[in-house]
């Protein structure tokens, strides 16, 4: 299946003969077969036609807009999939048992998740790591007597000091990171983890809006304005899987370095430049498509998207059912 991203000022997004066309300022022109089209994601001042947008919103092809550094600004969408009575049902999550056992389990697996990342590079970087996942563990182990949400959160917050902390110790030297910095980031490594964890974001969004429920209503991160909490709330589990190791993977694999990064003066922060999002939208998408046997309840490998799907097929038989226990986050090994 098909995924475009745009990073091309002045580029223009059409549809001709059943085919999905990219045009480029050069005058160079990309097609991609309508039907094979997941998704489209803008970055930047590219334009889409009319009769593209009517096309994608009739198939369910979400079109997705971000500044040309990767902040998100939003997406269209089509009414197709909405689920009433999944989303009444999920409105009421907040404040229940539900809500507060789920999040004992999400939030265990991101520690747990988090942890072995440390161990991975820790051993290939040849440095110790033990005090720092000896202190996430212990985090870990208080979480199942937790007895409010902002008691859980409170214990991810001080695990995830640590981890990035440590996570700092374990990158190339040419790329400082001395822990997270957000709007704006503050260094080449932060700039990456803000643009993958936006990404990925999107597509747990597609994936919530696609089985019908709302992704604004979520059931652990606190409300806000125009955020998708539930999105917020099922990516957790991925964020060291997906996007930290693939950060890690491109800086210490040599793939990626300080000449692909700027600074602007009219926005503060480090943002990639185009070959440096070129660089790094591949690299997502390869880790996207990679297969794996992380989740239990498959017997045969899936894709990090398929999984992700999985999962958030898995949390709505759960809201439906009333019932935590059929939702199981995932455990890397």
């Amino acid at each position: 299946m098909g995924y475009l991203y745009m990073v091309e000022d002045g580029a223009q997004i059409g549809i001709r003969e059943n085919y999905i066309t990219a045009k480029y300022g050069d005058g160079m022109v990309k097609k991609i077969p309508v039907e094979t089209l997941e998704s489209i994601s803008i970055f930047g001042r590219s334009q889409i036609t009319t009769q593209c947008i009517q096309e994608c919103l009739k198939r369910g092809i979400p079109v997705s807009y971000y500044s040309k550094h990767g902040s998100y600004f939003g997406r269209l969408q089509s009414t197709g999939h909405i689920h009433v009575k999944r989303q009444r049902l999920q409105a009421g999550l907040p404040d229940t048992e539900f809500a507060l056992e789920l999040a004992k389990k999400i939030i265990r697996s991101k520690i747990h998740n988090q942890s072995v990342i440390l161990k991975r590079y820790g051993k290939s970087r040849n440095l110790d790591v033990s005090d720092a996942y000896t202190h996430m563990n212990i985090l870990m182990k208080k979480l199942p007597q937790c007895e409010s949400v902002s008691q859980i959160m409170g214990y991810e917050g001080s695990a995830a000091r640590v981890y990035f902390k440590m996570l700092g110790k374990l990158v190339e030297p040419e790329f400082s990171f001395q822990g997270r910095s957000r709007r704006p980031p503050k260094d080449a490594f932060n700039s990456m983890l803000s643009l993958g964890y936006s990404l990925l974001m999107n597509e747990i969004y597609g994936k919530i809006e696609n089985k019908g429920l709302n992704p604004y209503f979520g059931f652990f991160h606190q409300d806000k304005e125009k955020h998708p909490t539930l999105a917020s709330d099922l990516m957790e589990e991925w964020r060291a899987v997906i996007v930290d190791s693939l950060v890690m993977s491109l800086v210490n694999g040599h793939e990626i370095f300080m000449e692909h990064f700027m600074q602007e003066l009219e926005e503060p922060g480090i943002f990639l430049t185009k070959e440096g999002m070129k660089i790094f939208l591949k690299k997502v998408e390869d880790r996207m498509r990679r297969e794996h046997h992380y989740l239990k309840y498959v017997e045969y490998p899936v894709s990090f998207r398929r999984a992700m799907e999985l999962q958030v097929n898995s949390f709505a038989r759960a809201i439906e059912e009333n019932n935590f226990d059929l939702y199981e986050p995932v455990w890397i090994r």
